[in-house]
């Protein structure tokens, strides 16, 4: 489940206040915390490294203007324990941001390519990353690719871009659904627009105060 919100705007910020968190919980895998604490530990390393990752495609998207307080959370409801769920919770950002009608220059997907043998994986298993030479993440919109991240076994360089086309080819699929979803729901995404600014202030300084000081 990933839910994406925003806040109202925070005079005096200079960056995009964007906050994504990914919460994993035991019982999506069919388990409760033992012993004397019962309750959720820390996040481990994987849940952070899973946040940077949902970040990293997701910030450029969005306007450079906006200032509001944006915050996505993932949280993994029921896991299968065979297959990594970060890269759906790329996806499923992008899909909650859109619905919520933040904006946002998307839709943004990614999937994750594996390589076993000669036959490239989209969302590979556990098991045929490790067995395999391949782990890489590929995110993108239409227009184009947006991140990549790979760990590989000493490729060469050929078959690292035909892996990158491969996954951006499952992307382009990813980007039609988040399209038909939106029609499903009644959904009309307008891209958003740069508001007009005042720029009286930054004309009369450019006029009056450009020339240099005379000593």
């Amino acid at each position: 489940m990933v839910t994406a919100t925003q806040g109202t705007g925070r005079p005096g910020l200079d960056f995009l206040p964007l906050l994504v968190d990914y919460e994993e919980r035991m019982y999506a895998a069919g388990r409760i915390p033992g012993g004397f604490l019962r309750r959720e530990g820390r996040p481990p390393e994987k849940a952070t490294l899973t946040c940077r990752l949902i970040d990293r495609p997701m910030r450029p998207l969005f306007p450079q203007w906006i200032r509001d307080d944006i915050q996505i959370v993932a949280t993994t409801l029921s896991l299968d324990e065979n297959v990594p769920p970060d890269v759906l919770a790329v996806t499923g950002a992008s899909i909650a941001t859109l619905i919520a009608q933040i904006p946002f220059y998307g839709p943004m997907a990614a999937v994750r390519v594996g390589l076993v043998g000669d036959d490239f994986i989209i969302n590979p298993t556990y098991s045929e990353i490790e067995d395999g030479e391949l782990d890489l993440v590929v995110a993108g919109t239409a227009e184009g690719i947006i991140m990549v991240e790979a760990g590989a076994k000493e490729l060469p360089e050929q078959d690292v871009i035909e892996a990158i086309d491969f996954g951006y080819e499952a992307v382009q699929d990813l980007l039609r659904a988040q399209a038909e979803l939106l029609d499903e729901l009644g959904i009309t995404y307008v891209r958003p627009v740069e508001p007009e600014l005042d720029t009286t202030l930054d004309d009369y300084l450019s006029k009056k105060a450009t020339k240099a000081v005379q000593r």
